[in-house]
């Protein structure tokens, strides 16, 4: 037990003795003291006494369409961490091919009595999709809230990073090393984060290169699946069309971009560029790390959590859309183009000289 509470001491940074006072319930330990200590005994491993274990406030469900892009398990562990220290038990409901459906699992998740579903990427991204099945859930008074795609069909808070502004970032990095023929790999064109970003995309390479709006949707964009061999098969008809940099709509595409480069016999970042987007975990340990854009996962979770539980607890968060910067993580995957480090000026486009547009 000795060797216990020190190794729990430690990695809370308390003393031992308020380890034991924690551990046997004992008063004059702070609230935000207590919760180290859990926490420590969650991270090493330990049961936590029965007398220590919180009731749980209720059930919060928790849908996302797939755990296969890392994406997906990160947004899971932010929202359950967060859940859970505001009392709540998650509950994961994932989709599989030729598995549950969304309305399926919201059908499961309702039955077993969930106080609220929060929704990463859901069939609400889907510009084709009926949007009745979620006020079908208002009916039912179910709240949720809604991570990555946003539509004004729909009476919730909604979560986004800002997907035009990422395209800004990338193309912008790109062209500052000298690449003129700039490609962008992305998913089918019916999801809303996949129109924002060719939107942001096209207007951005008009006003940082002068490439035509027509030349661009025509000859640059390549849609795909957001897997490896989606990115694969998009980035080689980008590399086919001349393109010596690729953006791509998610790190999977981007490493399957990376492996088309190679096949076609050229090196990345040498011969090409390759920029990605989420900053998955692990994807700064790729050959070579590669530079990417980072959804801001962390605050993205939280805000869902925070805007789900004003909802149930009857003062709701604005039913708009809450939309979050990204950031430009330059790692080893893009370098110099044709055109050299330094050769393209890039101008500021009007709406950022003068914010009012006059």
């Amino acid at each position: 037990m000795t060797a216990r509470l020190s190794d729990i001491a430690a990695q809370a940074g308390v003393s031992e003795a308020t380890v034991s006072r924690v551990l046997n319930g004992k008063p004059g330990v702070s609230a935000t003291t207590r919760q180290s200590v859990l926490t420590a005994l969650d991270l090493l491993g330990y049961e936590r006494p029965v007398r220590l274990r919180q009731r749980s406030a209720g059930l919060i469900g928790l849908i996302t369409p797939e755990l296969d892009n890392p994406i997906f398990p990160a947004f899971a562990q932010v929202i359950g961490q967060a859940l859970t220290r505001q009392g709540y038990t998650p509950v994961l409901a994932t989709q599989t091919p030729g598995g549950s459906t969304e309305d399926e699992l919201v059908e499961m998740l309702v039955e077993r009595g969930v106080a609220g579903i929060i929704f990463v990427s859901g069939l609400h991204a889907d510009s084709t999709a009926d949007m009745e099945r979620y006020e079908r859930l208002h009916g039912q008074s179910v709240p949720f809230a809604l991570i990555n795609g946003f539509s004004d069909k729909i009476k919730a808070p909604f979560i986004s990073p800002d997907d035009r502004g990422a395209m800004r970032l990338a193309v912008t990095h790109l062209a500052a090393l000298g690449h003129e023929r700039i490609g962008l790999a992305v998913g089918p064109k019916r999801y809303v984060p996949v129109l924002r970003k060719i939107q942001g995309f096209v207007r951005s390479m008009d006003e940082v290169l002068g490439v035509p709006a027509a030349v661009v949707e025509r000859d640059l964009i390549q849609h795909s699946l957001y897997t490896l061999e989606g990115g694969q098969a998009a980035a080689s008809a980008l590399l086919g069309a001349g393109c010596t940099a690729v953006v791509t709509a998610s790190d999977m595409m981007a490493l399957g971009a990376i492996r088309a480069a190679r096949q076609h016999g050229l090196a990345v970042p040498r011969d090409v560029s390759v920029v990605g987007f989420d900053d998955s975990p692990l994807i700064a340990f790729t050959d070579p790390p590669l530079t990417t854009i980072r959804q801001p996962v962390t605050a993205m979770g939280q805000a869902a959590v925070r805007a789900l539980l004003e909802e149930i607890g009857g003062t709701p968060a604005p039913h708009s859309e809450f939309v979050f910067l990204p950031e430009l993580v330059v790692r080893g995957s893009t370098a110099a183009g044709p055109g050299g480090q330094g050769s393209v000026s890039v101008p500021v486009p009007r709406d950022e000289r003068n914010p009012t547009g006059g």
